[in-house]
């Protein structure tokens, strides 16, 4: 059966969509973005042929595979006719062996068009992992929290400038606060799926914008060797006032549930201290959101002012949080700092 290398896998014929053959549980923990899940076996299913090779052999493993193939192969060729109509497909199960192969031979019996992945899902991930050490050239976005910067991202974006949005390919804002109003974070392993692809239509010539971001984003991790580049770019800061920054959080939180606000705050008490977490509290059930704010503040500007230590970068000052203004101005702060033909030169000396 002729098989793809991945790069010609995930090129493909366009509008071919790609069928995930593996179970369901293998799909949920991670996939390539865009696949659609097309199961040859449930999760029970599969369980139950592994523990048969396992405890019996190969032999009654693969003939157990084939009692629970049988059935299925007239709904799986009306639901792969429903997926592809042209009756084109990609294929691909963990290893690009006996799963994806059981499905190649079904759809073409039945008259598919099958492209398969030679080495499955498996070859997919170690490519993943790869794009995460490959130098590229960066400009780091940073500011006190309530700087809008991941406003002044999507502007940047807006204005045709090449952008990296960890903080939405890991649905979360970043602070304590971060999941409110968002959808649940991806698993760890979808993430860097999404993050491999986004890299990917990235120039390796010509720098992307990435906010600064901690190690971790909520529960996700940012790859270790895309976070050492993104310490040694080049770094820009937007310094808002203290005031506005108050002003634009408690419009946003605001309009948050404050029992989700007040977990939140929970979550830091720690950090925040006795009184202050009993003073956001009470602020909280009064409505008085930009004194609660001000006392998160207290906390997230010292974390943040500290990790700036010894960062050499370049400040951008700005009276307003209005994305738009603070984009032209960040812009032309690294286009006068001469950052954009810079980052390229630092991204390839990282790599050698």
């Amino acid at each position: 059966m002729p098989r793809l290398p991945l790069s010609e896998f995930l090129q493909g014929p366009e509008n071919t969509p790609v069928l995930d053959v593996r179970a369901p549980v293998e799909y949920s923990q991670g996939h390539i973005p865009g696949a659609l899940s097309f199961p040859l076996f449930t999760d029970e299913e599969r369980a139950r042929i592994g523990t048969t090779y396992k405890q019996a052999s190969q032999d009654k493993a693969v003939l157990l595979g084939l009692d629970l193939f049988g059935p299925k192969m007239s709904q799986l060729v009306k639901a792969a006719t429903k997926l592809a109509p042209s009756k084109e497909v990609r294929v691909h199960c963990w290893r690009g062996g006996m799963r994806s192969g059981a499905v190649q031979w079904l759809l073409e019996l039945a008259g598919f068009k099958v492209h398969l992945l030679n080495k499955g899902y498996k070859d997919y991930r170690q490519w993943v992992l790869a794009q995460f050490a490959t130098p590229r050239p960066l400009l780091v976005l940073g500011g006190l929290t309530g700087s809008g910067k991941t406003d002044v991202l999507h502007e940047l974006a807006r204005l045709n400038e090449p952008v990296l949005d960890l903080e939405g390919l890991a649905s979360h804002k970043g602070s304590a606060f971060g999941s409110i109003g968002l959808p649940p974070q991806p698993t760890q392993e979808q993430f860097e799926n999404d993050l491999a692809a986004a890299l990917t239509q990235l120039s390796t010539e010509i720098p992307a914008w990435v906010e600064d971001e901690s190690r971790t984003i909520g529960g996700i991790h940012v790859p270790p060797p895309l976070f050492r580049q993104m310490s040694e770019a080049p770094l820009v800061v937007l310094e808002i006032p203290r005031p506005v920054r108050v002003r634009k959080l408690a419009e946003e939180y605001g309009r948050e549930d404050p029992g989700a606000l007040a977990t939140s705050i929970l979550r830091i008490r720690k950090r925040l201290g006795g009184l202050a977490t009993k003073e956001a509290l009470s602020a909280i059930a009064e409505d008085d959101m930009e004194k609660m704010v001000s006392l998160v503040l207290d906390y997230y500007d010292k974390t943040y002012s500290h990790g700036l230590t010894n960062r050499k970068a370049i400040c951008v000052p700005s009276t307003t949080c209005d994305a738009a203004v603070n984009a032209q101005l960040v812009r032309e702060a690294a286009r006068h700092a001469n950052l954009f033909s810079m980052a390229p030169f630092n991204a390839s000396s990282r790599g050698t």
